[in-house]
């Protein structure tokens, strides 16, 4: 039998192979369904999946893109039970009831999943995140040593436990430079480029009247909005305030001035996550929850009270 599908050239058919071990050879992948938003040109997005794209092939899985509705029923169980997904990586996640249910459903009946950049600390959910608090304590930090005093925060929702993280590092780091925490220094944005350019009126307010000096910005799209928003009322990053983003995205070279940032790995939390699912047999775990290290990155957008050099 070999000897003649040698002699045929016969290649086995993959769809075939899959039906007979009942399995999809699909990777799953929820996305979050945002009204005009380009979802593949976000660098948060784009970074995940391509990192989860690299994983997948390497281990001979196609990738199958869901989108997911904000009012949409969480039916992620039923994506395995009808042999669609042979395993589930979620991203866009929030601290909702219906997703709390869905996930929990999930790992009661052992199907394996991961989340990406979000976590429920209370929950068994493997997930593979970033230590945002320590990024946003090291970002805060380094305003407070340029001379910044009234330091603001324009944080997303906090149905993400990477917006809860860097408001617990953004109050950390006032602590522990010596500076009050005023509620009146959050700005609540969206992660759009959009919500920090209708902000900035807020923020610019808030300036002349002596009440900021320097602004944290929880990615680097709302840090760009803000930037562009301030600067129609006269305001310069790096001359008349100090403005931090995170992410790193290739937005933050393109500025002028250029901005100081958080390095983010999203491409290899999207490969360790596709690994920790695909290639059980060949890594080890010690938690349920595992965070990878972010990296300062200062560039001229925080020079204004002081000398600091960039690092590209």
């Amino acid at each position: 039998m070999l000897e003649a599908a040698e002699r045929l050239h016969y290649v086995p058919s993959a769809l075939a192979q899959r039906f007979a071990r009942r399995k999809s050879g699909n990777l799953g992948v929820i996305l979050p369904l945002v009204p005009k938003v380009r979802l593949f040109s976000t660098y948060y997005f784009s970074e995940i999946l391509s990192g989860v794209g690299e994983e997948a092939g390497r281990h001979g899985y196609d990738l199958l893109l869901m989108f997911r509705k904000p009012d949409e029923k969480r039916e992620y169980a039923m994506l395995f039970r009808t042999q669609k997904v042979d395993a589930l990586i979620v991203l866009g996640s929030r601290d909702e009831p219906d997703e709390r249910q869905a996930l929990a459903e999930l790992w009661r009946d052992g199907y394996p999943f991961c989340l990406v950049n979000q976590r429920f600390d209370e929950e068994p959910f493997p997930a593979v995140d970033a230590d945002h608090e320590s990024g946003s304590f090291q970002v805060v930090r380094h305003l407070a040593g340029q001379g910044c005093r009234r330091i603001a925060f324009v944080n997303g929702p906090l149905v993400y436990s990477n917006s809860a993280d860097r408001l617990a590092g953004y109050r950390r780091a006032l602590e522990a430079s010596g500076l009050p925490f005023d509620p009146k220094r959050i700005y609540a944005g969206n992660y759009s480029r959009k919500s920090g350019l209708e902000l900035a009126a807020s923020i610019a307010d808030a300036m002349r009247r002596g009440e900021v000096d320097g602004i944290f910005a929880g990615n680097d799209r709302m840090a760009i909005g803000i930037m562009q928003g301030l600067r129609e009322f006269g305001l310069e990053a790096g001359a008349d305030y100090a403005l931090a983003g995170c992410d790193d995205s290739e937005g933050a070279r393109m500025t002028d001035p250029q901005l100081t940032t958080l390095s983010v790995p999203f491409d290899r939390m999207g490969k360790l996550a596709a690994r920790r699912l695909l290639a059980a047999d060949e890594t080890t775990w010690d938690t349920p929850i595992l965070k990878l290290p972010v990296e300062l990155i200062v560039r001229a957008s925080t020079e204004r009270f002081g000398s600091s050099s960039t690092t590209d």
